[in-house]
């Protein structure tokens, strides 16, 4: 089945492109040594370089404490003809918000506020009468729609303004969803807990992090993101375009904030992650509110947590996220079975971004488990029709139509079918990573950092 381009995941403010390498890298089994690990990296990085899809990267792989691959390709400045520095710095996006969700806890152990507090203790918010908490905020399940989908958010990311007037902004548009009925990836949340980590620490977020996380750990190139500093070593963002890479558009970096404006390095971010996942910088109970998804209201499990997705994907457990912002994407992911660490940043957006190395590397580093094709177990014909429901930045429509061992579905209008050929059981399809469930009159699409729920008409 081929992905839907329902919605770009994990990203902020990233521009969805359809053009491919031409060659596809080959998915291994077994485990490949340092060797074969570099030569496989270097052919899928180099390919994508030359063909101009990036201007550069940086790769990390760590296994058991040791660093399997560390690497950059291309360049920092295409101007310049700068190469990539060996420990470049890069505006990581929405990996931010993993820092943030951290933060939270960190002040929730200080006794300064609770996951179950309302936030609008903190932050003046006018809800319509609706209870949100905190961990509703750090789950995307609020409701709240997320600015970076507003058309309102336009005439901000080039403008330096006090940042309550985007909170009225926000403020003023409808809710997408009651609290805890659906989740929809939400920037606004990680900006509101932004807002709510200086209040209740009585200092900025970027003092806060720096204080309790980034010192502590020895991350000395890891800092709030600035339009106009120089900071050494950092790589210049650029945009994918078919005549040529581009310079990356202006974003104040008052905007993203808490939800992705932090910058760092392959290096600073194994740091981190190893400080994470070994629970040297949170308690184990911290720990797992951070990386157990919780549910929605009604008891429907989620593959999102805080700032972190968990799940597992062809027969491995997968933590990790993205981000995407003007110029650069990048991609987290660690298997704690295997204590297995990827890190990738890249400095263009476009069609090739972090998650498609860290996704080639994975499947030659991991057996890739396929899922087992049950026999469809009810009458097809249930299902068709079409069904309409609030997504990430639009209302969707999907039209469902059944095949004699399958169903097809085509999302708002768009010619191309995509084919669900992976049944689970239970109703259900899954293309490896999406799964849509037909229940009750709903089409119910769990897409991980998204889970919607479309109406029957």
């Amino acid at each position: 089945m081929k992905k839907s381009t329902l919605i770009p995941i994990y990203s902020l403010l990233v521009v969805t492109l359809l053009i491919h390498c031409r060659t596809e890298p080959p998915q291994g089994g077994s485990q490949a040594n340092a060797t074969s690990l570099e030569a496989f990296t270097d052919s899928i990085f180099q390919r994508c370089i030359d063909s101009a899809q990036i201007a550069g990267a940086s790769v990390l792989v760590h296994q058991k404490g040791k660093t399997l691959l560390k690497k950059s390709y291309g360049y920092a400045s295409l101007e310049l003809n700068v190469p990539m520095p060996e420990n470049a710095g890069f505006e990581i996006g929405s990996v931010t918000k993993q820092f943030t969700a951290a933060a939270i806890l960190k002040l929730v152990a200080e006794g300064k506020l609770s996951l179950d507090d309302d936030f609008r203790k903190y932050v003046d918010f006018d809800t319509k009468g609706r209870e949100i908490s905190i961990d509703q905020l750090l789950n995307h399940t609020s409701g709240i729609p997320s600015y970076t989908e507003m058309e309102a958010f336009g005439n901000f990311f080039t403008k330096a303004l006090p940042r309550d007037s985007l909170v009225r902004a926000i403020e003023a548009e409808d809710f997408l969803f009651e609290p805890g009925e659906a989740m929809i990836y939400n920037n606004s949340a990680y900006f509101l807990l932004g807002l709510i980590i200086e209040e209740a620490s009585g200092k900025t977020y970027e003092d806060y992090l720096t204080e309790v996380i980034f010192q502590p750990l020895g991350m000395d190139n890891t800092y709030y993101c600035s339009s106009s500093k120089v900071v050494k070593n950092k790589a210049y963002g650029y945009e994918f375009n078919p005549e040529g890479l581009r310079q990356k558009m202006y974003l104040n970096h008052l905007w993203p904030y808490a939800a992705g404006s932090l910058c760092s390095t392959t290096e600073d971010l194994l740091i981190w992650l190893e400080a994470l996942h070994h629970q040297k910088i949170l308690s184990p109970e911290q720990y797992q509110s951070i990386s157990d998804p919780k549910t929605l209201n009604d008891g429907t499990p989620l593959r999102y947590a805080m700032g972190l997705t968990s799940f597992s994907r062809h027969g491995h457990k997968e933590i990790g996220h993205g981000g995407g912002i003007f110029g650069f994407l990048s991609d987290t992911r660690y298997f704690p079975e295997e204590d297995l660490y990827l890190i990738c940043l890249v400095n263009t957006t476009g069609p090739k971004g972090a998650s498609f190395f860290t996704e080639s590397i994975t499947w030659e580093l991991l057996d890739k488990q396929e899922y087992e094709n049950q026999n469809i177990d009810f009458d097809l014909t249930e299902v068709e029709g079409t069904y309409t429901g609030q997504t990430r930045g639009r209302k969707s429509t999907m039209q469902v139509d059944a095949l004699e061992q399958g169903i097809t579905y085509m999302l708002n209008g768009n010619t191309n079918r995509d084919t669900l050929d992976i049944y689970l059981g239970n109703r259900t399809w899954t293309d490896g990573f999406s799964r849509i469930t037909f229940d009750e009159g709903k089409a119910r699409m769990d897409r991980v950092s998204g889970y919607y729920i479309l109406e029957k008409q």
